[in-house]
């Protein structure tokens, strides 16, 4: 279980302010309809990290030992540094028009997530944890506990918390599990 919660937490605080969550403002601004935003998100992020946990739990499988457990603590301290980069708003949900309102959000979803840092990092603990459903049920978990509130609250999630803290928290989590991997690895 604890791939689970790790997963859910790290996802769910590294996608605060990050560019799908602005994109499911705009979404939301958008179309005004968020039961099917909240429906594509969910599939969209359900099928995205899901290949995203199958391809790191099969690099895993193929590499192991202390190298393999060095780079991916190192992994998860550069992914530290990219969460205090922000991102900017995403405007691919403006020149969508075809598909209703589900499938703008599901495709918009799944492609910008591709290459994304919770992308990355659902990789990255599914090859760390080798619990591939509860890596992917954790961090879609994650992505909905962050995204569902800037569906229904839009623009106004963004005022509550200043996203330059979110990022530094973030950042923090990724740097102690990739020092706690190093670490580990190296004892």
């Amino acid at each position: 279980m604890e791939a689970l919660w790790i997963s859910t937490g790290i996802v769910a605080l590294a996608e605060i302010g990050d560019k799908t969550q602005l994109l499911a403002i705009v979404l939301a601004a958008r179309f005004r309809k968020p039961w099917p935003i909240i429906a594509g998100i969910f599939v969209a992020t359900l099928l995205n990290h899901a290949a995203a946990a199958g391809l790191g739990f099969i690099i895993a499988q193929w590499l192991s030992g202390h190298i393999f457990r060095i780079a991916v603590g190192v992994s998860f301290i550069a992914m530290a540094a990219w969460a205090l980069i922000p991102d900017k708003e995403d405007d691919r949900a403006e020149k969508t028009n075809a598909g209703g309102v589900f499938l703008t959000t599901l495709v918009a979803f799944f492609l910008v997530e591709i290459g994304d840092k919770t992308q990355i990092a659902t990789s990255l603990l599914a090859a760390r944890y080798q619990e591939l459903a509860l890596v992917t049920a954790g961090t879609t978990l994650g992505m909905m506990l962050a995204n569902v509130p800037a569906v229904f609250l839009g623009e106004a999630v963004t005022k509550i918390v200043p996203l330059s803290y979110v990022r530094i928290a973030a950042a923090l989590v990724f740097a102690a599990i990739g020092a706690w991997v190093v670490i580990a690895t190296l004892m």
